[in-house]
């Protein structure tokens, strides 16, 4: 078997954001003004009775254009600012881009008494469904950052050779491959702050499902959950078929897949991410896997390789990956 492509780019960080705290910080306070042209909203039947909300961007020609459907994180939304930033740039390239929102996200909290989780590949299976048959495209593209990227390359896994012929390539920015690892480097006293940031959201948002859905959801089971893991094992896990978080973990992450990906994949991973591990197992499949380009940066932090803007807006990964899918 051949093995992928791995290369070490020159990532410069931007003057006084070296290191992975500073690039993930700057990345989520830094103001960025990113306008879209008026995006087609449209609402996809994922399971009988769910839906997903999405933001299509089309060219004047969307059947011969490149399509990206492009996948948030953990509680990230279609509004998230890498997913603007990675639309405008596909846009300008001459791509169709179809910003997805995962179930719950982007204000659909009350569309179905479910919650979303790592292991929804599914879900973008049917969105990617959609775009097929009412759009009628030629060809298309997956794009994730975090649990997104997990969750792209879980589906392109799992396609292996059997994908749509229209699936082209897939690209992933910092994906969570290895869930357990990455949640457990999440409750590292260096990374709490990101961990306490999520788990606002996270308890919010079960609340929130609970005054909509009181039959579906019980917010008591919050009482205890103070960490990621604790939060998967009586929530996630409880209520999306789960045995535990362990299960959770095991069964979600894309690790157990990426050794099946056969399209062009591009993996982008910052050595000094605070909270997302790559283990050395994963790694090996990565590193075996002739069509995969992994790259990893020694800075960049998590989602964020926020370069000096030379000529562009120094948002070095969503270069990257526009870069890569523009081949086709």
């Amino acid at each position: 078997m051949g093995t992928s492509q791995t290369l070490v780019q020159s990532f410069l960080p931007r003057p006084g954001l070296r290191g992975g705290h500073r690039q993930t910080l700057a990345n989520f306070f830094l103001p960025r003004r990113i306008v879209l042209p008026p995006a087609e909203q449209r609402l996809v039947e994922v399971e009988p009775g769910v839906k997903v909300l999405c933001h299509c961007h089309w060219q004047a020609d969307r059947r011969n254009a490149l399509t990206i459907v492009v996948v948030h994180g953990l509680e990230g939304s279609s509004e998230s600012q890498y997913m603007l930033g990675v639309t405008s740039k596909g846009l300008a390239a001459g791509m169709n881009v179809v910003r997805m929102n995962q179930r719950n996200c982007g204000g659909t909290e009350g569309i179905a008494p479910t919650l979303y989780h790592s292991g929804l590949s599914r879900d973008v299976a049917a969105v990617a469904q959609n775009v097929i048959e009412q759009d009628k495209i030629s060809r298309f593209a997956l794009a994730g950052f975090s649990m997104g990227g997990n969750l792209v390359l879980k589906l392109a896994g799992e396609w292996g050779k059997e994908g749509p012929p229209q699936f082209r390539a897939v690209a992933a920015v910092c994906p969570a491959m290895d869930l357990a690892a990455s949640a457990d480097a999440l409750h590292l006293s260096s990374n709490r702050l990101y961990e306490y940031y999520f788990m606002w959201k996270l308890r919010r948002r079960l609340r929130a499902k609970a005054r909509l859905f009181p039959d579906a959801f019980d917010p008591v089971r919050l009482r205890g959950v103070s960490t990621l893991r604790e939060f998967d094992d009586k929530i996630t896990a409880y209520y999306c078929g789960f045995e535990g978080a362990a299960d959770y973990y095991a069964r979600a992450a894309a690790a157990n897949v990426v050794g099946h990906i056969a399209v062009p994949t591009f993996i982008l991973h910052a050595a000094n991410d605070p909270f997302i591990r790559i283990l050395p197992e994963t790694r090996t499949q990565i590193l075996a896997n002739p069509n995969i380009t992994f790259t990893e940066t020694a800075d960049g932090g998590h989602c964020s390789f926020l370069a000096k803007p030379d000529g562009n807006d120094g948002h070095w990964a969503e270069h990257q990956v526009v870069e890569f899918l523009r081949k086709f």
